[in-house]
């Protein structure tokens, strides 16, 4: 007995003086408890939307005042011309838009039955079946609680932008691609490089002439190669088989995924350069990267629908900001002016990973 408690008392010495370990071991579970707590939801809230109301009546303001009154919408901006909430689609700052027409007021006053034109961003077509859903729901309950004696009618016409079918291959594609990206360059690269660690072999390798970085980049050389064929995959299958056409720039969207690429291949470097054995590589690369690709990016569930600090946090995650610019090229049809935000901010998290990366591997060499 005495000796099984020397050998629960080493155990436990030898877990508890490994940071890294413990922080994984204690931290990991609590950030995806928060993870899955919060980000997970079948709900859509503060959905941004806008209004082009040309009637300017009580009844119009009081519908505008009433879906902005519950938690699933949150009023952007009232525009004044049809070029402005086209704009507005664009550049993804609204996902949905209410017109009302200059007879709205005077039609139900005088027949009681009026239009209202609902737009959804489609590019995500569940959510835009859900606001779309959410819009009636409060118009019908508004129509119920009106204090005429004959309650309005009030009928919607509702337009599916950039995705009228509703396929959700137009919202997964961008996302998969993130996805496969971050899997083959950060996980791979790490897994790669720790391997030579494991192996004893990184030494060998580091006494050759030529420089240990440039050992160390000719290892990750190879998935950069290999994920630009899966980009071009991934588009010719979604396009002849998934039938998403894409309707930007082809040019524009593989600069995107490249920069991608290589933010993604200096994350395995920095992986690679703080562990020494593969399964804590994985298990990095896995939990640490993949988990928070996956619920914080937007891929699955949207980051408007997310509690403020989860938003915070995905401002950090490169594939939010992939995702983002490639569905505005590859589903919209937007150029380089519309996307020059998102590109600047993974140029920038590109070359950041690339000089934290390589001076912590020298560090640890």
């Amino acid at each position: 007995m005495k000796q099984f408690g020397a050998f629960v008392r080493k155990e436990y010495y030898h877990i508890f003086r490994d940071k890294r370990t413990m922080m994984m071991l204690l931290g990991m579970p609590i950030a995806q408890l928060i993870i899955f707590g919060f980000a997970i939801t079948t709900e859509i809230n503060n959905t941004p939307f806008a209004v082009l109301d040309e009637s300017k009546g009580t009844v119009s303001r009081q519908i505008v005042e009433e879906i902005n009154a519950g938690k699933y919408f949150d009023l952007y901006a009232d525009f004044h011309t049809f070029k402005e909430v086209e704009t507005g689609f664009q550049q993804g700052k609204i996902k949905l838009a209410l017109i009302i027409p200059s007879s709205f007021d005077d039609d139900l006053k005088r027949t009681g039955t009026a239009d209202i034109q609902i737009l959804a961003d489609a590019s995500d077509p569940n959510e835009a079946s859900t606001v779309t859903s959410y819009v009636q729901q409060i118009l019908m309950q508004y129509q119920q609680s009106s204090g005429s004696k004959t309650p309005y009618s009030i009928h919607t016409e509702i337009k599916m932008l950039y995705n009228p079918q509703l396929k959700s291959a137009y919202n997964f594609v961008p996302g998969i691609m993130g996805l496969i990206l971050m899997l083959i360059c950060a996980m791979m690269t790490s897994i790669s490089i720790v391997k030579e660690k494991e192996q004893g072999t990184m030494e060998i390798l580091l006494v050759s002439p030529v420089k240990p970085i440039f050992v160390v980049l000719s290892k990750a050389v190879p998935y950069l190669l290999i994920s630009f064929i899966d980009v071009l995959s991934i588009l010719l299958i979604s396009v002849f088989i998934l039938q998403v056409p894409i309707a930007g720039n082809i040019f524009l969207i593989l600069f995107l995924s490249t920069l991608f690429i290589l933010s993604s291949l200096a994350l395995g470097l920095l992986i690679s350069s703080v562990t020494n054995t593969q399964q804590a590589a994985m298990l990095i690369s896995g939990v640490g990267l993949m988990l928070p690709t996956m619920l914080l990016s937007g891929l699955i569930f949207p980051i408007e629908s997310m509690p403020g600090i989860l938003q915070m946090i995905s401002h950090i995650i490169p594939a939010k900001w992939f995702i983002l610019a490639v569905k505005d090229v590859m589903i919209k049809g937007l150029g380089f002016m519309s996307v020059w935000k998102e590109m600047s901010v993974l140029l920038a998290m590109t070359i950041f990973l690339l000089i934290v990366s390589v001076k912590r591997f020298k560090n640890r060499l």
